[in-house]
């Protein structure tokens, strides 16, 4: 029936608000914008925003960039990568010499 509840919701209606995707993209720009502010970057992602598709799908324009903003952030990724690297070895190696310093 047309005036039931259940058929009320249609494409007029709808807003990225009613969606769980909409949160998630908001969330994960404003994560990325937080790590740009402390990277001293907030000003070299002038696009940065959430958005949805037309899918409904959340997606985050991160816009375009100068070259060398691209090789900063490509340097701090890198940074990033190696010190993981070095901290996962080094959690390695200390659980290795805990186990081998308990036979």
């Amino acid at each position: 029936m047309r005036d039931d509840p259940t058929h009320r919701h249609d494409a007029a209606t709808w807003s990225p608000l009613d969606t769980d995707d909409w949160y998630a993209a908001r969330n994960a720009a404003t994560a990325l914008r937080d790590a740009l502010l402390c990277a001293g970057l907030e000003k070299d992602f002038p696009y940065l925003r959430a958005d949805l598709n037309a899918f409904g799908h959340g997606l985050v324009e991160l816009g375009r960039v100068s070259p060398a903003t691209a090789e900063r952030l490509a340097e701090l990724l890198r940074l990033a990568l190696a010190a993981g690297l070095r901290r996962l070895e080094e959690s390695s190696d200390g659980a290795s010499q805990h186990r081998a310093g308990e036979g």
